[in-house]
């Protein structure tokens, strides 16, 4: 009888504080994570792709496609494992390192504007139209896991879920943010000239 009442009053307790919401909210950043990644996997898979017809132009440059391949490679290099949504450092390294493909392949696109044999190669305007459906689904990925941690992180800062967060380790978990917020931040220089 004790063993059962110390059972119930430990389930009592535990959906009070908090516990089970841990666990499906842990388990919902983790699902959402996991798509982020298939997304930013979709638009590495592409790269080799692009690059391969942007290759085909002869006089293309090519520090542009340089820093392309570099950006893949350094965004591919990091060992993306769902344990990296619980290590701040490792998020932001992620993070920069997908940034920088990014603008990498912004800087493709705009120099490849340039080139109307490319503009005019069917296979070339396809991949584009894949890579900026695969921008859209990136960004509504990234959405999606920045509302599960929100809503993770606000559990684990509020009380007295919090307190089962200390218990049992659940730390905040990193979200996304602005690289160049500071940038962004300071309002743009205006000059009309002076006379």
């Amino acid at each position: 009888m004790k063993r059962l009442l110390a059972t119930m009053a430990t389930a009592l307790v535990l959906t009070g504080c908090g516990y089970n919401d841990f666990q499906r909210l842990d388990e919902q950043t983790r699902s959402a994570w996991s798509e982020v990644l298939n997304q930013y996997q979709r638009r590495a898979d592409l790269v080799p792709n692009i690059v391969a017809s942007v290759k085909g132009e002869a006089n293309f440059e090519q520090d542009t496609l340089t820093k392309v391949i570099e950006a893949r490679s350094k965004a591919t290099s990091i060992q993306a494992t769902p344990e990296l949504i619980n290590n701040p450092e490792a998020f932001n390294k992620f993070q920069q390192a997908q940034g920088e493909l990014s603008g990498a392949l912004s800087r493709l696109m705009v120099v490849a504007e340039r080139y109307p044999q490319l503009q005019a190669n069917q296979g070339f305007r396809d991949l584009r139209v894949t890579l900026e459906g695969t921008e859209n689904r990136i960004t509504v990925a990234r959405n999606q896991y920045i509302q599960s941690v929100q809503s993770y992180n606000v559990l684990a800062r509020s009380f007295p879920t919090n307190l089962t967060a200390k218990v049992f380790s659940y730390a905040p978990k990193p979200n996304f943010s602005v690289q160049n917020e500071a940038e962004i931040s300071r309002p743009p220089t205006v000059d009309f000239g002076s006379k």
